[in-house]
Parts: structure tokens; C-alpha cells; sequence
């Protein structure tokens, strides 16, 4: 049976939109497979790593019928990559195995039963739907993920907060050491659901979403969050664990602000970051009226002074930064103006967009 008979174009993209997840080396050797079920005309290939499941349906012609195995999915795309894109390739089976066929070249694949693919059993219980636009959610992603742990034993510091509530959207990411808060408006009412997603969810996102227009449809349930777009659907295991009060975390009556644009903010700290030392990535900042001063030194006593001019006439503060906690938010911001609201050399910073709620960035100072 020809199971498929595309351009290589399009086999390889719909392959690499669920294999993101496959580990090449694993305990239970099926899950390096992508499972292939034809039923009609329709082709659906789903991958699974037990905690993670990613589904799509796709049509890539071949024979009309019934018909499933699995088939190592790294080795399938590598193959697909060597060949031209607009080259037609074929997957054909024979007896136990899968014939792969681009112009004169030809690949003999071992499979394994479909039968035994373990597939992730979906909770009963999902919570009711809702939906933002894909670019949203990838936007809302992009603006906080940077902030969370990795590998912390405190595992619910490994992933993003999710909270529907109302009308609203909320995530949030945070290491311990800084944090970072994004919203956005939903189209309908929802009651209040709170979920963690774990790390590796949230990287996955990140690639498959898309800037096009289209919506996504999530729906949480107590173990389990299931994601549905642009013909895929995607059902990840969640992170127990009780997230932090973000709410008391995010200072509310800091009264020295200071507005200035982002880029100079962002070229002047990733000038001075340079005479840091690796392991003590730790800049100076002094605030004066009319004037910010960057300064860093390394154990090579070599240093590194910088100057903004800005608009501000509050107090003086002297403040010690991990340059990387500021370098990280300002390169994920998109917008042009940035305010930073301070109370002493000794409290959290806020990061905020002027006139805008939807977004918020705390970072704890260090001593230098």
C-alpha cells in the first residue's frame, strides 16, 4: 500500500510539526517512532514522549484505505532533508516494513506494531474551552517564558503559570530571582482555572505557534492541559505544585519612575555586560537627576562605564543588577519605551510598558 505520495515540502514540514517532542534515545525504543494511521484519505501522525502528545491530520495523497505502523521519526526527516523540496517521495509498506522513495532513492525502514504505541489516555474531565489568537498566545510566551527556571528543585519554578479568569489571560514565569507577568483579553467570560505548564510544553509552544492569523483552543483539566490549532492538537501532562503569590511579589507603590527607550537601555547594559565576569554577571546602576550610569568590573580589574541621558528628578539610588536578568526582558520586549519604577537601592525593580497593565517585570537587585 502507498501510504503517502507528496512533494518532499510537504511531508517534511507536517513530520516536523509533531516530532519536536521525540527524544532520539529512550527507555522504551517506540517513542523514537512517530505512529502513521491512515484511515481514507486522511493521514494522521501522532508522537509521544508519555508526558507530552502531539497530533496532526494531514492529506498527502497515496492509496485510499486503512492502514497503521510506527517508523523511527528522526531518521524519516533526515532522510526527507537530503532529498530537493520539490522532489515527489513515497512511503510505501511491505510486509513489516516502510519502503521511502524520492527519484531514484530508495530507503528500506524497520517499523514497529501501532499497536503498541503508547498513547497518552486524555483526561475526562476538561474544564469548558476557550480561544486567543495563535500570534497572542505566542506573543503572551515569548514576553515571559525567558523568566523561567531550569531545573530547579522547586519543580513548579520549571514551567509558566497559566490563570483564565474572567475575561482574562494571565502568565506568569518566575526563577526566584526575577519574574515576569503577561496578559491578554479573552473573547468570553471563563471561570478561574490555574495551571502550571511544564518547561519542555511551553518550548514546544513556542515552535508550532504561528504569527498567522488563527485561534488556538485550550481547555485544562487537574493533570492535564490539551491545546488545540491550525490542524493539531496537543495534550500535555501538567506540574503539580502550588506556584507562588505572584501578586505580592510585584512592587505597588515604588515612586521613582524613570522612562526611557529600550534600545539605548539594551545596547549600554550589553556594552558594559562585556567586562563582567562569567560566573558574577553583576552591573552598577546610579540613578541621578538627568542621568543613568551603567558600571561593571571582572577579577581582571578591567571595567566598563556607560552613561543614558533621561528624564527623571527623584532621589539618587545606587543599585546592583545580574545584567543578564535585564539584558533578558528588554531583548524580549517589542515596544520602543520602557519604565522601570524604584524605591531603593535595596528593593525590586519593576519593568512596565508606560500605559499599559498587560505587562510586568520584576527583578530582585544583588549586592555588589
Amino acid at each position: 500500500m502507498i501510504v503517502l505520495k507528496a512533494t518532499q515540502d510537504k511531508v517534511l514540514a507536517v513530520l516536523q510539526a509533531v516530532c519536536g517532542i521525540v527524544e532520539r534515545r529512550h527507555t522504551m525504543p517506540i517513542l523514537a517512532n512517530v505512529l502513521i494511521k491512515k484511515t481514507g484519505n486522511a493521514l494522521q501522525l501522532t508522537t509521544s514522549d508519555l508526558e507530552i502528545q502531539i497530533r496532526t491530520t494531514a492529506e498527502l495523497g497515496g492509496d485510499v484505505g486503512d492502514f497503521s505502523t510506527t517508523v523511527g521519526a528522526r531518521k524519516l526527516i533526515d532522510i526527507l532533508k537530503t532529498m530537493p523540496s520539490d522532489q515527489t517521495v513515497s512511503l510505501e509498506s511491505s510486509q513489516s516494513k516502510l519502503i521511502l522513495k524520492g527519484g531514484k532513492s530508495r530507503f528500506t525502514l524497520q517499523t514497529l506494531a501501532a499497536e503498541d504505541f503508547p498513547l497518552v489516555q486524555e483526561s475526562p474531565a476538561f474544564g469548558p474551552a476557550f480561544s486567543v489568537p495563535q500570534k497572542t498566545l505566542k506573543r503572551l510566551l515569548g514576553q515571559v517564558s525567558f523568566a523561567m527556571a531550569i531545573q530547579d528543585i522547586r519543580f513548579y519554578l520549571n514551567g509558566i503559570l497559566f490563570v483564565a479568569e474572567g475575561k482574562t489571560l494571565s502568565l506568569v514565569a518566575t526563577d526566584g530571582h526575577r519574574l515576569a507577568f503577561a496578559s491578554a483579553e479573552l473573547d468570553a467570560e471563563v471561570p478561574k482555572q490555574e495551571v502550571i505548564l511544564p518547561r519542555k510544553t511551553v518550548l514546544e509552544l513556542q515552535r508550532l505557534l504561528s504569527d498567522a492569523d488563527g485561534a488556538i483552543e485550550m481547555q485544562f483539566a487537574n493533570n492535564q492541559a490539551k491545546f488545540s490549532f491550525g490542524g493539531m492538537e496537543f495534550v500535555t501532562k501538567l506540574v503539580e505544585g502550588k506556584f507562588p503569590d505572584y501578586n505580592r511579589v510585584i512592587p505597588r507603590n515604588h515612586h521613582n519612575t524613570i522612562t526611557l527607550g529600550r534600545a539605548p537601555l539594551l545596547a549600554c547594559l550589553q556594552r558594559t555586560a562585556i567586562m563582567t565576569s562569567d560566573k558574577f554577571k553583576g552591573v552598577r546602576l546610579n540613578i541621578e537627576p538627568g542621568s543613568l550610569r551603567v558600571a561593571s568590573t571582572n577579577a581582571e580589574q578591567e571595567e566598563a562605564q556607560d552613561e543614558l541621558d533621561i528624564d527623571y528628578g527623584g532621589e539618587s539610588i545606587e543599585i546592583g543588577f545580574n545584567v543578564t536578568y535585564l539584558i533578558d526582558v528588554l531583548a524580549n520586549m517589542g515596544q520602543d519605551m520602557v519604565q522601570l519604577a524604584l524605591q531603593d537601592g535595596n528593593s525590586s525593580v519593576l519593568f512596565t510598558i508606560p500605559e499599559q497593565q498587560s505587562f510586568k517585570y520584576v527583578v530582585m537587585p544583588m549586592r555588589i
